[in-house]
């Protein structure tokens, strides 16, 4: 490194913007890797290329003017040295005044990104907005480059289907993980209670039972109590033998037991399939009278419809309902995690099967697919419109929020290899700028 970039250092490290080499120094630390520690490698040669140049073209002058320099070729050779000197030394200011004081001087107009860090923000977020984010250059853009139907026709594909589906389930479980659990517990709990709150239970109870005997599924059903019934008898006949004989008086003799234990047992099997065999027996029109009875007071009895509400309200101060909604979204979000991670899973399955079927719906119906493009141009540009300060806000706060002189020098690793092409450009043109103005004051003289 040339001793003009050494002192430009010293200087500015005193100082609260980066100097010539603080850029190297900075990274000396922590070396950055990449494309970032390639570019400050070239950073580094180039600017050794530019300073070795204006130091050689400096000694040339301090030996052409120990040596003597009015007259012959060498004025000419001075000239070309001074013009040099000039653009070189004009160059390598302008070039370090882009990113910091030069030598660690304040001079006015110097360090322009560390001074212009947040106007540069202000202006790149309204020239983002406008030229690249307004709503008739994305719509445009969707519109000529056939955005939908080019989407639907990548979805179609099974595979890429499966891997939309894959992150939608990642992105619906993070959601999930996202959400306090005592938030959506309570959301839940208050769903419930609300719903069984603003539900008459009584009435509900009434149609429910009309539906039922409508169909008949109450004769239904007590067919099915009757065979059971029957079969319970059948199955257990010596434990109830045994129990009724337990149950009789000490004096009755054991055959009379016997008989009649037989005889009522016998007369509730015949009583059984006499009613499992008569459609209109006396039992059934009675449980007909007395469900369409029930249904009634259930619909029209006040005490009814208090016992209901007072059940409701049992239901919903139990505990067991309250840890029921606790466990309800713990056992979701497992269901949820496990699923999203598992290829096979009915949950990715189910997705990549309803992208693919929408896929093709919009592939093959273009009047579905004009819709679609219609209603995501109409999107953007509510966006567009409705958030145009969010927008710019977006980029220039997050440029507000880094450090100026860490942008500085970022910004000097990625531009600062061109720059120093301006200073051996300026270099040479300077030289050949002298030459040429001595050679004509030469010849008018």
């Amino acid at each position: 490194m040339s001793a003009l970039d050494t002192r430009t250092g010293r200087r500015a490290a005193q100082s609260s913007a980066p100097s010539g080499d603080s850029v190297a120094r900075s990274w000396s630390a922590a070396p950055p890797g990449g494309e970032d520690g390639d570019r400050l490698r070239q950073l580094r040669a180039k600017k050794r290329q530019a300073t070795g140049l204006l130091v050689a073209m400096f000694a040339v002058f301090v030996i052409v003017t120990l040596v003597g320099s009015d007259r012959g070729a060498l004025a000419y050779v001075r000239a070309a040295v001074e013009g040099s000197l000039v653009g070189g030394l004009a160059d390598w200011f302008a070039v370090v005044a882009i990113f910091r004081h030069p030598l660690g001087l304040p001079i006015p107009h110097t360090a322009v990104i560390v001074e212009r860090k947040d106007q540069f923000g202000a202006a790149l977020g309204g020239f983002v907005q406008e030229n690249f984010l307004s709503s008739d250059t994305i719509t445009e853009r969707i519109r000529s480059g056939g955005q939908v139907t080019r989407t639907a026709d990548w979805l179609a594909v099974r595979a890429n289907a499966e891997t939309t589906a894959g992150h939608a389930a990642t992105l619906v479980v993070g959601f999930a993980d996202a959400v306090r659990d005592e938030d959506v517990h309570r959301l839940i709990e208050e769903e419930i209670a609300g719903g069984l709150d603003r539900l008459a239970l009584a009435p509900l109870a009434a149609r429910a039972l009309r539906t039922i005997t409508a169909q008949g599924r109450h004769q239904e059903l007590l067919d099915s109590v009757l065979r059971g019934l029957e079969r319970f008898l059948n199955d257990n006949r010596d434990a109830l033998r045994t129990r009724y004989a337990r149950e009789s008086p000490w004096w009755l003799p054991r055959v009379v037991d016997e008989r009649i234990f037989d005889r009522i047992l016998d007369g509730v099997h015949d009583l059984l399939r006499d009613i499992n065999a008569d459609p209109k027996h006396e039992i059934r029109s009675q449980l007909d009278k007395w469900v369409a009875a029930l249904a009634d007071n259930l619909e029209t009895a006040p005490e009814y419809r208090e016992r209901g509400e007072q059940l409701k309200r049992d239901l919903l101060g139990h505990a067991e309902l309250r840890k029921w909604t606790s466990s309800l979204w713990g056992e979701v979000k497992t269901s949820l995690r496990s699923q999203a991670a598992d290829p096979e899973s009915e949950l990715r399955r189910r997705l990549a099967d309803a992208l693919m079927g929408a896929a093709r719906r919009l592939r093959d119906d273009p009047a579905l697919a004009d819709k679609v493009e219609q209603l995501v141009e109409s999107g953007i540009r509510y966006v567009a419109e409705h958030f145009h300060d969010e927008i710019v806000d977006l980029v220039s706060g997050t440029i507000a929020r880094w450090d100026a002189a860490e942008t500085s020098s970022k910004l000097e690793i990625l531009l600062g290899r061109d720059l120093q092409f301006i200073r051996i450009n300026g270099t040479v043109v300077g030289g050949l700028a002298g030459l040429v103005i001595f050679s004509v004051g030469q010849a008018i003289g």
